[in-house]
């Protein structure tokens, strides 16, 4: 189902949650993808895994190292890469994130130090407004994952949708009271809640069948892996032996039969 375009996400207020794959999925996990070099210290040379969690800096030189280019929004705001995330913690990590790297800080450094430091922040003020919002957080998911959604979808609302938007601007227009804006108001919070709640079941409907797929390839592949080595030469003749009783140092000192 990740081949192509998508068609098991349900449509959420008027909207169908379809794409196309167009690009390899980001890595929350930046170890793998860095491999066997880890990065150096820019300033000292000391050895890597210097960006790692709240590790913005040298551990031997505290010099501010530049941003980890394998990180995502989730990995870099420590939450995770799902649709529900805890809003609370997302502020707290973000305010965290500005006393460490806020160019503020980095008035008496080095340049470079500095040019790295608006660097970080802007990628911290991003990822913030990016995960804050449903919306932009659920078109970023998509897009780790390599479905853009494209532009004017906007036509695809179904005629339900447009009614009650229809509703609440008349509702809106002929409200004469403070508790009547308090009512449309609890009304609109509560269509959000709805749709919000739907497209966290549609992206969480999606990932696990995604993640069986995975494990069903992974399945297969092992058995492939499997049935060419039981098909090998080397192990065909082990076998043989074995039906003949031969025990594997026979196997290896059996001279030839003289006649």
């Amino acid at each position: 189902m990740w081949g192509g375009r998508i068609g098991a996400l349900p449509r959420v207020g008027g909207f169908w949650l379809t794409g196309v794959l167009g690009r390899k999925p980001v890595s929350c996990n930046a170890a793998s993808l860095k491999g066997n070099n880890p990065p150096k210290c820019w300033n000292c040379g000391g050895p890597g895994n210097l960006i790692r969690g709240d590790g913005f800096f040298c551990p031997q030189c505290r010099a501010l190292q530049p941003p980890d280019p394998t990180s995502d929004h989730f990995s870099l705001m420590d939450c995770k890469r799902s649709f529900r995330i805890d809003t609370a913690k997302l502020q707290h990590r973000y305010q965290e994130l500005q006393r460490l790297v806020h160019p503020d800080f980095f008035s008496q450094r080095s340049q470079t130090e500095k040019d790295f430091s608006e660097k970080h922040s802007t990628l911290v003020n991003d990822a913030y407004k990016t995960l804050l919002a449903p919306l932009s957080r659920g078109l970023y998911l998509l897009k780790l994952h390599g479905v853009e959604i494209p532009e004017g979808t906007d036509y695809e609302m179904d005629r339900q949708f447009l009614m009650e938007i229809m509703d609440i601007n008349e509702k809106l227009a002929e409200a004469q009271s403070e508790a009547a804006m308090e009512e449309i108001e609890c009304i609109v919070r509560a269509k959000q809640k709805e749709l919000t709640d739907s497209v966290s079941r549609a992206f969480e409907q999606v990932l696990l069948e995604k993640e069986a797929v995975c494990q069903k390839s992974s399945c297969a592949s092992k058995r492939l892996d499997e049935r060419k080595s039981f098909h090998s030469p080397l192990t065909s003749r082990k076998r043989w032996d074995e039906g003949c009783g031969l025990k594997p140092t026979q196997m290896i000192l059996k001279k030839p039969r003289k006649f």
